[in-house]
């Protein structure tokens, strides 16, 4: 009899998530699904992930509230303004305020912990270094690095009863490539949210970051992005 693979999934209910639920799920993994409330101005994602869940087949899904706003410092987890431009600029080499420090490594922590618990040695996240507006924990040298530290820091690591994977496997795709592979695995993109800054009703502001590089996806898949927008 084979042993069901297991895996836990930093689930945001962004269109990068999703894909990789359904990329995770093709793959044969039996998935943890784990998402977090951690006080982002965006939280309209969570109700987002909670609809991806109920019509897929997960093992388990929680949510888990911390709270960034405690230290703030990024237009998500703070008073700060989103920026919004009329288009992408796609030759900056800053890091945007919408950087929530160390959030990838807080969130990979959490799933790396609850992967120990479950007795899964996969954990898969949806970070992308092509379309990443230059945050620094979605290049492919921090998930190269934090899985040598998962393999250093855990029982199982330690023990060699097994060696911890991070799946990455949209790093080195672009928005359009992301939004083909969803469409071919016959994901929902209806059901996801992207945006920074959605109006109170859910509605995309169509101008963040975000929602420049999820519209521009779209277009170049020659398809209207399903989700509704607050401006054209």
């Amino acid at each position: 009899m084979t042993e069901t693979k297991k895996a836990v999934l930093l689930m945001s209910g962004g269109l990068d998530s999703t894909t990789v639920l359904a990329i995770a799920k093709a793959q044969g993994y039996e998935v943890y699904a784990l998402s977090f409330d951690y006080g982002q101005r965006h939280s309209v994602e969570l109700d987002c992930v909670k609809k991806i869940i109920a019509k897929s087949t997960v093992k388990e899904h929680k949510i888990v509230k911390i709270d960034l706003r405690a230290f703030g410092g990024s237009a998500l987890t703070a008073d700060i303004d989103v920026p919004k431009n009329d288009q992408l600029d796609e030759g900056s080499t800053q890091i945007p305020v919408t950087y929530v420090p160390a959030r990838n490594t807080i969130f990979l922590s959490f799933a790396l912990g609850y992967a120990e618990v479950v007795g899964a040695y996969d954990i898969f996240l949806g970070v992308n270094a092509i379309d990443y507006s230059n945050y620094p924990d979605c290049r492919p040298e921090f998930i190269e690095q934090f899985e040598k530290l998962a393999n250093l820091a855990t029982a199982v690591g330690v023990q060699g009863k097994g060696m911890i994977k991070i799946h990455a496997p949209l790093i080195q795709m672009s928005k359009a490539d992301i939004i083909k592979t969803g469409l071919e695995l016959g994901v929902d993109y209806s059901l996801t949210n992207s945006c920074y800054d959605p109006s109170p009703k859910g509605e995309s502001c169509g101008r963040c970051d975000a929602c420049h590089l999820r519209l521009a996806g779209f277009q170049q898949n020659g398809i209207k992005d399903p989700v509704p927008y607050a401006s054209s």
